[in-house]
Parts: C-alpha cells; structure tokens; sequence
C-alpha cells in the first residue's frame, strides 16, 4: 500500500494520548495503514519508496469520526412525513414501523449499507458501528454478511451489531413474528459471524459486537445468553436503553432498564447502550461505576420532543460517550460530522436549566474520535499520532465558509458546521474520497443499484 505524504497543512489535529492540540503549517506522513510521522518539513527529508505527495495547503486535517450507533438498513425509510414521531410515543412509534422494515430482502440490507456508509465516508466518517437487528424470515440469515461486502467495497472500517428481537407481540414486545428469532438461532448466528469475521489485530477493518435490540423486545434469556457468548469470545455488547422503555421494563420486572441489564450483567466496560435520554442522575452513576458507555444519538432528539440527554452530567460522572448517527427512521441522513455540531447545539438550549456546564466544543469532536473508539474497545483508531491507523479526513478552508473561524480548529466542526463533504477521506491509509469522488467507484451507478433495489419492496 502506497503512503502518503500530505505537504503544508494548515492544521493537523494531533493528539498522542494526552488530549488534542492543533499542530499549524506542518506535514503528515502515512506508511501504509499507520501514521508515521506529523512535523514541519518532513517533505524535504527522505521518504519511503512509492510515497505520493499531496499539496495541503489550507487544509485541517482531523481523525477520522467514529460512529458508534446506526441501523443501516432504515436508509430505505427516510423523508416519510406519514411515520410522525413527533405525534408518538417510542413505543407507539415503534410498532408503526417494524411491520415496514420486515418487508425488507437482502439485496435491500446490502445497498442500504452501501448507502449509509458511503454518505459517511464524505463527511470524514472513517469507522461505523452498525446495529442490525432486522432479520426478517424471508430474507435469511445472511444479512450481516452482506454488510461486510458493502464495507469491503466502500473501504469502511466497520464493526456489525448483530442484533436480534425475541419477543414475540403476544407478551409485549413490538415485533412482527416475521421478524422474531429464538434465543438459540441468534446466539447460533452471532458465534458463526465471530468465528468467520472477528478480527481484534491492530487496525482491523472486521470486528462483531453482540448487540440483541432491546430489553423490551427480548427474553431474558436472550441478554444473559449474549453475556456469556461475548464474555466467552472477547467482543463488546450493545443495546438500546433509556428511550422511554423504562416504565415497561418497571412493570415487567420491577426495576427500570438500567439496573435490570446490570442485574443480568450485560454492563461494563465491554458494553455500551445507546440513547439513555431518559435516564436518573443516579442511573448514571451507576453505569459510571461500572465503565459502561453511551453512545449519544442527538438528531433523534429533535423528534422525541420530550428530553435532552444529559451530556454535561455525564461528562461530570466520567462516563465514556461516543456518538451516533442511529437509523434513518429517526435521522433522514447519516451524517455524523452533522451530529456533532447538533449535539452540542442540543446541549447549548439546555444550558440554564442544567446543573453542570456544557462541555466545551472541542470535547463534541472528542466524543466522535477518542470517545467512539473507547465505546467501541479500539486502542488504535480515533486520534492522529505516530503509530496509529491513518484514518483521517481534511477541509480546505479556503472558502468563504470559514472566514473568521479558522483561529480554533477543535471548535470549528462543533460550533460552526461543515456544511459539504470532505475534501478528502483516507482510511487505514487509503484515499477513498477525494475531489468529490469515490476513489475507484461509480457513484451513479451505486446510486442506481440502489433505487432499483428500493423500488422492489412495496412499502
């Protein structure tokens, strides 16, 4: 693999384990997958054989952004102003949606990865979590397969969630029976994708997170067989948590979500729960206490209309946050570099009714680089130093957009707003966007393939 030399940038953002800093006017050489040096001058010494030499002047130049909770195959359900959040309960919400998505087929979980994850790509996304827990019975079992051939076409650091529901609507849950599965075939499937994809070396581009969908949706048995698989194999777990499930965990359990995935151990600093807007200052501590992390979906917040996730208090508490984009259901885009600035947007309308300030800009680009790599158990993502993977995207500032912002870069991406793709996406030292293109792709063709997939579902 080729490196890359990136000549005269006018900021890179380094960071060597012990917090940002903008490093002004200086080169940044990549090794193949690595970094291998970030100076002033590097070009005028000797680079490794086959380097490829690229003018970055007026460019910063970041860590790639981590996206740690998606639902890939909702990019088939956006811009639906009949599926009205804003008039529902989660759970109400809920059930007008699923019956849609069991209507989905393989090839439709295959483009809408592509789909999904290449609109990340252009917007400086360089690692995605993915949550798919969709698994209607026509469309088989081969579904989490297919995002990984998505992934391998794109380029895409990607870790799958291989989700599952159990419930069946008979005891409560909100799932169509097309779409349950027993606690055995989702452990059975989870085993085989961890055996033929897992990767836990430095700089893997494959890794599996046991991920059932929710409490609420599952039997018990269900969370206390994902903690012994997950224990068993080393790999993280996930869920959802704190989205207005609670009252129901309560009345079916006599405890809310939180201490109920605590009793049954799926908590530590092998797991992580996505949303938690809902959620007791003392819930939070708990999950403090244990190292469980978060990871903070805001533009879904827009919808709910009810509560702000409590981003100060769980900076105060030291909770591990990342962010996500979640599913197109709730979010019309994946766009997390958009997720920054709306998160901290969110927290600045809540400021005077909060009892802890809010954290400062810099921290939001934080919680989607070294906070998504923490949630996600990776050591060698998410900052840009000597040695670590080279995934990192750049903006030429050179445009009216930035005038009078280029004096704080950590703050720009959070305080102001990229409104427009990167100028260049690298990951694991590869350029895979540059000049508004797909290095190697058809991007109307991909884009063809697929509408010609959404239009053979009938929604």
């Amino acid at each position: 693999m080729a490196g890359y030399l990136l000549k005269h940038c006018a900021a890179v953002i380094v960071d060597e384990g012990k917090g940002p800093s903008v490093h002004r006017n200086v080169d940044l050489l990549t090794n193949g997958a690595a970094i291998e040096a970030i100076g002033e001058n590097l070009h005028m010494g000797p680079l490794p054989a086959g380097t490829i030499t690229q003018d970055a002047a007026g460019w910063f130049v970041y860590p790639g952004l981590v996206n740690t909770h998606h639902h890939f195959f909702q990019c088939f359900v956006r811009n639906r102003a009949d599926l009205d959040w804003t008039k529902l309960s989660v759970i109400e919400w809920l059930d007008r949606i699923y019956p849609i998505f069991s209507r989905l087929n393989e090839d439709c979980f295959y483009h809408t990865s592509v789909t999904a994850m290449a609109e990340m790509i252009k917007h400086g996304c360089t690692t995605a979590f993915d949550h798919q827990y969709c698994f209607p019975r026509h469309a088989g079992k081969r579904l989490i397969d297919r995002q990984f051939e998505a992934a391998d076409l794109l380029g895409m650091r990607f870790h799958a969630g291989r989700g599952g529901n159990t419930l069946p609507k008979s005891e409560g849950s909100t799932i169509p029976d097309a779409m349950l599965e027993t606690t055995d075939e989702f452990i059975t499937d989870c085993a085989r994708l961890i055996d033929t994809y897992h990767d836990a070396s430095p700089f893997s581009m494959r890794q599996l997170v046991v991920a059932p969908c929710q409490p609420v949706n599952c039997y018990r048995e269900t969370f206390v067989e994902s903690v012994a698989l997950a224990r068993d194999r080393g790999v993280q777990m996930h869920t959802h948590v704190g989205e207005g499930e609670s009252p129901v965990i309560e009345a079916r359990h006599g405890m809310r979500t939180v201490d109920y995935c605590a009793e049954l151990g799926f908590a530590g600093p092998d797991t992580f729960y996505a949303h938690c807007w809902e959620l007791t200052h003392d819930e939070l501590r708990t999950m403090a206490a244990s190292g469980t992390g978060v990871s903070h979906c805001p533009e879904p917040v827009y919808l709910v209309g009810a509560e702000i996730t409590d981003i100060p208090a769980m900076s105060a508490l030291g909770l591990r946050v990342g962010l996500g984009c979640d599913g197109a259901a709730s979010n019309d885009n994946s766009n997390l570099m958009h997720c920054v600035h709306s998160a901290y947007m969110l927290q600045c309308l809540t400021a005077s009714t909060r009892a802890h300030p809010v954290p400062p800009p810099a921290d939001f680009l934080g919680y989607a680089t070294t906070g998504g790599a923490a949630l996600l158990g990776r050591r060698d993502i998410g900052r840009l130093a000597p040695g670590m993977a080279a995934d990192l995207f750049a903006i030429d500032t050179r445009r009216m957009d930035y005038v009078g912002t280029r004096h704080d870069p950590l703050s720009l991406i959070a305080k102001v707003g990229i409104g427009m793709p990167t100028d260049m996406t690298m990951i694991n030292g590869r350029i895979v966007w540059a000049k508004g293109e797909y290095v190697g792709l058809d991007e109307p063709r991909l884009f063809a393939e697929a509408e010609a997939a959404l239009a053979t579902v009938e929604f």
